[in-house]
């Protein structure tokens, strides 16, 4: 599990310097090129946001005893990434002088307010872009909990149901096994009841062998 999270580390540093280089790159640029930065910058930190969900699931997997390292070294990871939306944030409403000269031209002083305005509207614009992802990111983390839970609730009624099949053939035994017992006490008391029968027989027969033999004796005795 370690080697896959170290992997992901590596793959995180590799995104995060190309979203740096790029993000410095942002203000210097107008226009339709500037669009396309933009859009492939965040489609970067999207595959970083996704990253760091892999890594704190191999976290989760890590033993206990070894997970609080990784934990620091995630929760330091999350830190970059939140500094990383916030440069590109005001990456996208900045403009490098050689850009705001270029589209302020000779009326830069009349117009230096309208640019500040122009660059208030447009955080306040990006703000609602990212509540709105922010919010989406939420749903869709709060729906994918929720079928998972439903899995697993499904998991454990199948797992119950398994269970109670189990108990009902194990009480199933054991009724059995207590009428083989019973059956099985009342053959014995059976052939004992006989035993005892034999031996009282064999007692009474030996007793009167016994007596005739000595009822012969006493009589041939009297008879010289």
């Amino acid at each position: 599990m370690s080697s896959d999270f170290e992997a992901y580390e590596q793959e995180f540093g590799t995104l995060t310097a190309e979203i740096t280089n790029k993000i410095g790159r942002i203000p210097k640029l107008g226009g339709e090129e500037k669009t396309q930065l933009v859009l492939n910058v965040d489609k970067q930190l999207e595959e970083v946001r996704e990253l760091m969900e892999q890594m704190d699931l191999e976290v989760r997997e890590i033993p206990i005893q070894s997970r609080g390292m990784y934990q620091s070294r995630l929760k330091s990871y999350k830190g970059e990434m939140e500094k990383l939306e916030k440069d590109f944030k005001r990456s996208r409403i900045a403009y490098s002088d050689e850009v705001r000269n270029e589209l302020l031209g000779e009326d830069a002083g009349s117009s230096e307010s309208q640019l500040i305005k122009l660059r208030e509207e447009r955080a306040h614009l990006l703000d609602n872009t990212e509540k709105l992802e922010r919010s989406s990111r939420r749903l869709e983390a709060g729906y994918q909990i929720a079928v998972e839970t439903e899995q697993v609730g499904q998991e454990i009624l199948a797992n119950l149901h398994s269970d109670r099949e189990k108990i009902q053939r194990s009480r199933d035994r054991l009724r059995e096994t207590d009428a083989n017992l019973g059956k099985s006490s009342r053959i014995l008391t059976g052939m004992l009841r006989r035993i005892i029968q034999n031996r009282v027989l064999v007692f009474v027969l030996g007793a009167t062998i016994l007596l005739t033999i000595i009822l012969a004796i006493y009589f041939n005795v009297r008879g010289h």
